[in-house]
């Protein structure tokens, strides 16, 4: 399975120590440059830059089209580098999964035919996939520890459907 992933979805699981959920689910992660240099090359200490720097199942890719990330950039409202980068590099290698929390990312990824979850997508699917054996003490970290921002709706709706 070829998985592409945003920035959001590393920084928080690490920040919680889970990040190897991940390759447990997926095997390996490829993100793109923009996403290693947020996480990277920003002078403060990020969770996950260490992981992303040194584990040999995140692969850091370059996009080819530079002009399509750029057309992005100009025609989406609130897309940020990382965001749109992922986006198109998810196009160019024929990704299975874009692992993206930004809402409006989200929606631009799924306007292009990507199949996107985010990180509660990915907690729910550990459960099932029996790696995890509850979704709501992580999401509880993921709030308290990470700074996670989930609606009490969402909250609720993530825990039916993980059946807790």
């Amino acid at each position: 399975m070829i998985v592409v992933s945003d920035t959001s979805p590393i920084t928080n699981l690490a920040a919680i120590g889970q990040l190897d959920l991940l390759q447990r689910l997926y095997t390996r992660i490829i993100i793109p440059v923009a996403v290693y240099d947020e996480m990277v090359n920003v002078g403060k200490p990020v969770p996950g830059a260490t992981e992303v720097r040194t584990l040999s199942w995140i692969q850091t890719q370059a996009v080819v089209d530079r002009q399509r990330v750029n057309t992005i950039r100009e025609s989406e409202e609130n897309i940020d580098l990382g965001e749109a980068e992922a986006i198109i590099l998810a196009l160019e290698i024929k990704t299975d999964l874009l692992l993206m929390d930004e809402r409006r990312g989200r929606l631009v990824a799924t306007s292009y035919g990507l199949q996107v979850t985010g990180l509660l997508g990915v907690l729910v699917q550990a459960k099932r996939n029996s790696l995890i054996q509850s979704v709501k003490p992580l999401l509880d970290q993921l709030i308290d520890q990470a700074d996670f921002r989930v609606s009490d709706q969402l909250y609720t709706t993530i825990l039916q459907i993980a059946n807790e």
